[in-house]
């Protein structure tokens, strides 16, 4: 609750102009670039930079720089949050000029599934040589269901999201999912992916896994499906699992066991190869979570060669009353 009134009334201001109520309208169904926006709205990229520099003073909407690109987003939490949904309930979302809005949106998106479907044309031969290093996908994704529980979930969110894959298969275990990525092509995919399978509760923004912009203490369930291998200190990210989990939140870590195969460090960047229990034990008990033995699957029988892939489930200790209730 606001303390004064005179944060309301800048943005009732900041809203209470017609290119910009439609910016708000749009940026409640999709995080957009300026150069989308002018698309869309069939304005100067000046004169809707000054309108969102003005929601975003306001604080009605968020600015998420992304490499050379910044995207903006509608607030999602507090009284701002609460003054935008209120003021699109009062309208019919079928007027015309929302509805017209709404409609140069889907072109918008349309685009960015061309994008993501350039990009994956071009990495095909990467993915489909890792894939067969390893047990199928799809067994290890029931399996990350499975200890994910039924839920439901407030929030879940998924560091070093990639292609989003993670957020469809849990989509609807949670009232809200946020992805987290460094790759600005895989975030484009990732948007491309959440679009096509009609989700609107899962977000996706760049940032790093080790310094995230979330609150602490606001996520029910974390996930970390491939990212540690890529990295020299995967304790930090632990560390940072750790601030984001609620108490009595979990952690699920997707990661390859040790292994020989010397041409992922030099071919696709893997810093280490693979992680060792003891090494993810002591990361974990430094961060304060309490890890579980992994589940294991092995490589493909066919193979001489291959790489093993363990789930490990870390979790945050409940606090003292919430043990005694």
């Amino acid at each position: 609750m606001l303390s004064c009134p005179d944060p309301l009334l800048d943005a009732l201001r900041a809203a209470g102009e017609p290119t910009r109520f439609r910016i708000l309208a749009l940026l409640r169904q999709a995080d957009l670039a300026v150069g989308e926006l002018v698309q869309i709205l069939d304005q100067s990229q000046p004169r809707l930079s000054h309108h969102l520099k003005a929601l975003t003073q306001a604080g009605l909407v968020d600015r998420l720089p992304e490499g050379s690109w910044v995207f903006y987003r509608a607030a999602e939490t507090g009284w701002a949050r609460r003054l935008v949904d209120q003021l699109f309930i009062e309208i019919d979302p079928a007027a015309s000029q929302l509805a017209e809005d709404r409609d140069r949106l889907q072109t918008v998106r349309q685009q960015r599934s061309d994008a993501a479907d350039s990009y994956f044309a071009n990495v095909a031969e990467e993915w489909d040589t890792l894939r067969s290093l390893h047990f199928p996908n799809q067994d290890i994704e029931a399996a990350l269901r499975t200890l994910a529980g039924p839920g439901p979930f407030d929030r879940v969110v998924d560091l070093g999201t990639g292609t989003g894959r993670i957020l469809v298969l849990l989509a609807d275990l949670a009232s809200e999912l946020e992805g987290l990525d460094l790759s600005h092509q895989m975030l484009t995919v990732a948007r491309a992916n959440l679009n096509q399978a009609g989700i609107a509760h899962a977000r996706v923004r760049q940032g790093d896994a080790a310094n995230t912009p979330f609150d602490s203490a606001s996520a029910d369930l974390v996930i970390i499906h491939q990212v540690l291998h890529y990295l020299d200190s995967p304790d930090t990210v632990l560390q940072e699992t750790a601030r984001l989990l609620k108490p009595g939140g979990r952690a699920l870590i997707v990661d390859f066991a040790p292994h020989a195969l010397d041409f992922l460090r030099t071919q696709y960047g893997h810093r280490r190869l693979g992680l060792r229990s003891e090494d993810m034990a002591a990361w974990s008990r430094g961060a304060g979570l309490e890890l579980m033995e992994p589940r294991r699957f092995a490589p493909p029988p066919e193979l001489d060669q291959g790489l093993s892939v363990h789930i490990w489930q870390a979790h945050k200790p409940a606090l003292e009353k919430e043990r005694v209730a």
